[in-house]
């Protein structure tokens, strides 16, 4: 061991050594970071199955949607799911599926000078209730809308099976960013 060090550990003693470890092992479990806003008298969790009462139909849509939101409130809070007096209710409606394009591309030497779409743009639009029965003040109805640009090479399969997973899982951000980020 060096003898001119300016730090030795026979020095500042092992007992000293020993209390700060356990100092500061209590110290890190009296603090729990997280980031959510909800109350902690919060217990409880109903959502709904969200219908998709959009105009163009997407048959797996509705199923997929409400898994998925369950999914994230059950996983990624401490939040129990709940069929009766629910602390939290969610609760709403897909209001809007479409697919339009985005960006149109002509063949020039084509026949009839045919116009068609380069890239397309899917749109799901959901309207949420949101109801804190502990903290009414936090109960909301908004709507939330996300879009996912695509190539219109892909069929109408692969669109459902990768760009609404994608869509939904930015709404559903959204929603749990709102209600327990509060952000």
């Amino acid at each position: 061991m060096i003898q001119n060090s300016k730090f030795n550990i026979q020095n500042f003693g092992l007992g000293k050594v020993f209390f700060l470890c356990i100092y500061l092992f209590f110290l890190q479990s009296c603090y729990s970071f997280t980031l959510s806003s909800l109350s902690p008298e919060t217990k409880t969790i109903q959502i709904k199955e969200f219908p998709n009462n959009a105009a163009l139909m997407n048959a797996n849509l509705a199923q997929q949607f409400s898994t998925d939101i369950q999914n994230r409130f059950l996983q990624r809070t401490t939040l129990k799911g709940a069929s009766e007096n629910p602390d939290i209710l969610i609760e709403g409606e897909i209001i809007d599926y479409s697919i339009t394009p985005t960006t149109i591309s002509s063949a020039v030497n084509a026949p009839g000078g045919n116009i068609q779409a380069a890239q397309n743009k899917l749109t799901i639009t959901v309207k949420v209730h949101y109801e804190n029965r502990i903290e009414p003040d936090k109960s909301f109805d908004r709507t939330y809308s996300d879009e996912a640009v695509f190539s219109s090479d892909l069929d109408i399969n692969a669109i459902e099976t990768s760009q609404v997973k994608v869509v939904n899982e930015r709404i559903i951000n959204k929603i749990f960013n709102d209600i327990v980020a509060n952000w």
